[in-house]
């Protein structure tokens, strides 16, 4: 087996009024929040996805199901330790992330650090293996037409 694992992960809410918009962990104020069973941090769950496909542990709709009442409305901070603890108990440790969020509106550069600090708190990992960049899609397809954010995450890590 070898020492190095890669995975990849993508998520996609659509804005939904009357909804807080978390992502990375962190509220940001817009008009609009993401729609989810959860609080459906985009951000989170592509990475929780990255982390559980570099693993081989399947995906994160198969652990925290959208049709368990468990999971409604749950903090996406509370999967993503779930996540480390289940990457940790088959002794894989996390060596760093690259993320990109597409979305038109709000500007997330601001609010970059942030999330970089939360998601290294909830991981209990080094803020500088965390990289997050936002783009849009200038103004083509579904994001550019603000219907809602797509996030990209790519993980390194590594048997202990």
């Amino acid at each position: 087996m070898q020492p190095f694992r890669v995975g990849m992960g993508f998520d996609v809410h659509r804005f939904e009024a009357k909804r807080d918009l978390w992502l990375g962990g962190i509220q940001i104020q817009h008009e609009k929040g993401l729609l989810g069973h959860s609080d459906a941090d985009a951000l989170i769950h592509a990475l929780c996805d990255a982390l559980l496909g570099a693993a081989a542990l399947r995906d994160i709709g198969f652990h925290f199901p959208d049709n368990d009442n468990a999971y409604k409305n749950i903090d996406s901070k509370i999967l993503l330790k779930k996540t480390m603890e289940l990457l940790r108990a088959k002794s894989y440790e996390f060596g760093n992330v690259d993320i990109t969020v597409c979305a038109e509106a709000p500007r997330l550069n601001p609010h970059i650090p942030a999330m970089i600090n939360c998601l290294s708190e909830t991981m209990q990992v080094a803020p500088d293996t965390i990289s997050i960049k936002a783009t849009t899609s200038e103004k083509m397809g579904y994001v550019g037409r603000e219907e809602g954010i797509a996030v990209y995450s790519t993980v390194l890590i590594y048997k202990k």
